[in-house]
């Protein structure tokens, strides 16, 4: 597949719809994707992305379920973590991260709730050749998407997880959570970790507004260390700009959703071939 084309939806009374409910919902890139994604596979499907406020959540989902056409969800900021206590039913690696990204329903209304974020950003690390196995970690931001990334990162066998947020307890609420389940990774809440770390990640808003501050300064750490955000736009967030600029290895954030699309796929029930879809999805601006 060298080329894509513009697909325009065909919305008929058949047509299945997806949403990304966040608050805001200006930076999400998804429903680009699919919109593209669904038609080259033959779906007649749409996705929209929903700006609910926060007061409104309960409601939206609750109405969600009423929606005989209505089909699933992925869930962005700030909802992945209410929304993992509102869902019927929840995977272990949802459970064990506070949060879920990803719901779908059945034909009785009920909900299902699963988390790829985690899963997407460590398919993708080591498709780009970072492998986790065995590497220290510095993770900041320890909201849904967060949460995630620390259960795949834990769960793909890192030998030492750093967690750090601007609400400390958040952080050490999630690394005491975690130290039950791995007992075998060391997991500490720290604000300042060590110099020689592996991978050093941005998991927060921190970059999403062009004034934003620095999640945190890359010079701090030694020139291996690889530096990932998981901010999709803007693409090149200040921090990913600097480290660049330094030479060190970086790591985008649309590289977790490239490798997404196709479990969200799997998890909706869609056939599809994971490389075709994955070919296809890196096409698109």
């Amino acid at each position: 597949m060298d080329t894509i084309d513009t697909f325009a939806p065909e919305i008929d009374g058949k047509t299945l719809v997806f949403a990304t409910p966040g608050y805001p919902v200006k930076q999400i890139r998804l429903p680009i994707l699919m919109n593209q994604v669904f038609p080259a596979l033959g779906i007649n499907a749409i996705w929209i992305p929903i700006e609910v406020e926060p007061a409104n959540l309960s409601s939206i989902f609750t109405a969600f379920r009423h929606f005989n056409n209505f089909k699933g969800m992925t869930i962005a900021i700030p909802y992945k973590n209410p929304l993992v206590d509102l869902v019927d039913e929840a995977t272990e690696r949802a459970k064990r991260s506070g949060s879920v990204n990803l719901i779908r329903f059945d034909e009785n209304g009920r909900s299902y709730g699963d988390t790829v974020d985690g899963l997407g950003f460590v398919v993708g690390l080591e498709a780009k050749g970072v492998i986790c196995k065995g590497k220290s970690v510095y993770l900041v931001g320890t909201g849904g998407a967060g949460c995630a990334l620390a259960v795949a990162l834990c769960d793909a066998g890192i030998s030492t997880l750093y967690l750090s947020d601007i609400f400390p307890e958040k952080a050490e609420a999630l690394a005491e959570r975690l130290r039950s389940f791995y007992p075998e990774t060391t997991i500490l809440a720290q604000e300042v970790p060590p110099t020689h770390i592996d991978l050093a990640i941005n998991a927060s808003n921190s970059g999403l507004q062009p004034n934003d501050p620095l999640p945190f300064d890359p010079t701090f750490f030694e020139k291996h260390t690889v530096i990932a955000d998981i901010i999709m736009k803007p693409k090149e967030t200040a921090l990913l700009q600097k480290a660049a600029s330094l030479g060190y290895q970086i790591h985008h954030g649309h590289h977790t959703l490239d490798y997404q699309v196709s479990l969200y796929l799997d998890y909706f029930g869609i056939e599809h071939d994971p490389s075709v879809v994955l070919e296809l999805v890196q096409q698109i601006p």
